[in-house]
């Protein structure tokens, strides 16, 4: 028996959800956990793949290998159509998300006992800022990569659209709701009038007053807090001899999830070499050791893991202690440790909640909405927690209630709901 299935594939993690019974369905990917986070860890010692938590065990335990994240982050750009080397073979993009997906629809059915041969996909609002052409290209891209993967027909949902018909299927009255979607790669919003009665039609064009969205998520929040506070303990910001600044590309590339790798080439480290003998500081030069046995030990995505569970950990707390005990040089070999706060936080990523918050304000002029029009907030996505970022929404629209959805489920859920109205085999 066939069934329709919608599939969350996201940046930094990804959901499977069916509706059984009529009612949405999270389906388990992972031991018991209904998400599946979007890594590969490719095991050179092995020679297997493994995906989700056991994929960043395996890489965290030491295992010599190739570790790939965010690889949601590759559509609609020109690496797409690239390649990687993994085990001493070429490896195209386009292949890796196929498999990723793959994957998920295998443990889905696997969960289910049944075949999904139909899917609604989520979709951001805008894959490519300002540019419908590629936009078209990653959702096409996406598409061309699903079929591959096995299923037989996709069709595509803005993944607010579908946080919004999940959380309508809990409300009483009519709300007009802004759903506050801020994910791993993209921060979509989406002005819905939501209401029981209006959830029975298949067409909910009317309903939708405004969509908009911009190229800035959780993983942004994480390169911008490494930035400022974590690679100045690797030399950033540094003098060298030569009276220049040291390059910052490789502490860039290093922060970014999707280009960590483009440091460990050889080209990479003769220049790394070449920089670390026009220090003449002492301190720097321990600083950039730290750097030198990072790239060396290969522990870049390490590194870009901490940043992002200090983002976690700082949305509850008001300061932290973060253990980089990875980092270390001959004059500097005890162990690494760094005091952050969400001031420090806040600073680092104020120009990205800014142009968030723009996107706000665009989307409610857009509709034509004023702000005290808004009786909701509905906050999904597993970066919705940043703590500045909720407050300048606030700002924005004052009047609204704040309301939580579950930050990984909540679209996955809504997307089952709209493949069932969809194919109608749910």
């Amino acid at each position: 028996m066939s069934h329709a299935c919608g599939v969350d594939f996201g940046t930094s993690n990804s959901t499977v959800g069916w509706c059984h019974t009529g009612q949405p369905v999270l389906l388990t990917l992972e031991q018991d956990k209904v998400t599946l986070p979007s890594v590969v860890f490719f095991n050179a010692e092995d020679n297997d793949i493994s995906y989700g938590r056991a994929a960043l065990s395996n890489y965290l335990a030491g295992y010599e290998g190739r570790l790939m994240r965010s690889m949601k982050s590759l559509l609609g750009t020109s690496l797409m159509d690239g390649q990687t080397e993994v085990q001493g073979k070429a490896l195209s993009f386009r292949t890796l998300l196929s498999q990723f997906i793959g994957e998920l629809k295998k443990r889905a059915e696997s969960a289910s006992a049944t075949t999904f041969d139909y899917a609604v996909l989520g979709r951001p609002v805008h894959f490519i800022d300002d540019n419908l052409q590629a936009d078209q290209l990653a959702q096409d891209t996406l598409e061309q990569i699903a079929l591959a993967a096995g299923f037989k027909e996709v069709r595509f949902q803005f993944e607010p659209i579908a946080a919004a018909f999940d959380y309508e299927s809990r409300i009483s009255k009519e709300e007009l709701v802004l759903i506050a979607d801020i994910g791993g790669g993209t921060s979509d919003f989406s002005l819905v009038r939501l209401s029981p009665d209006r959830m029975k039609q298949l067409d909910r064009r009317a309903d939708i007053l405004g969509n908009g969205g911009v190229h800035i998520g959780g993983t942004d929040f994480d390169k911008y807090l490494s930035l400022r506070n974590i690679m100045p303990l690797l030399g950033l910001g540094g003098r060298l001899g030569s009276q220049t600044d040291v390059p910052s590309s490789y502490y860039f590339n290093l922060a970014t999830w999707h280009t960590i790798n483009l440091a460990y080439t050889q080209k990479v480290w003769r220049e790394l070499q070449d920089v670390y003998r026009d220090i003449q500081s002492a301190e720097l030069r321990s600083r950039f050791e730290r750097l030198l046995n990072l790239v060396e030990d290969r522990d870049g995505h390490w590194l870009a893991i901490k940043s992002e569970e200090a983002k976690i950990l700082l949305s509850d707390q008001d300061a932290i202690q973060l253990p980089l005990e990875r980092l270390r040089s001959k004059q500097m070999m005890e162990a690494c440790s760094l005091t952050l706060t969400q001031d420090n936080l806040q600073q680092a990523i104020a120009h990205l909640t800014a142009d968030v918050a723009q996107t706000v304000g665009k989307v409610l002029k857009a509709a034509e909405i004023r702000p005290e029009q808004v009786n909701t907030v509905f906050f999904t996505g597993g970066s919705s927690g940043v703590r500045g970022l909720r407050q300048q929404i606030a700002a924005i629209v004052p009047h609204a209630k704040p309301v939580e959805g579950d930050l990984f489920g909540s679209i996955g859920a809504g997307l089952s709901l709209d493949a069932a109205r969809h194919f109608g085999r749910s």
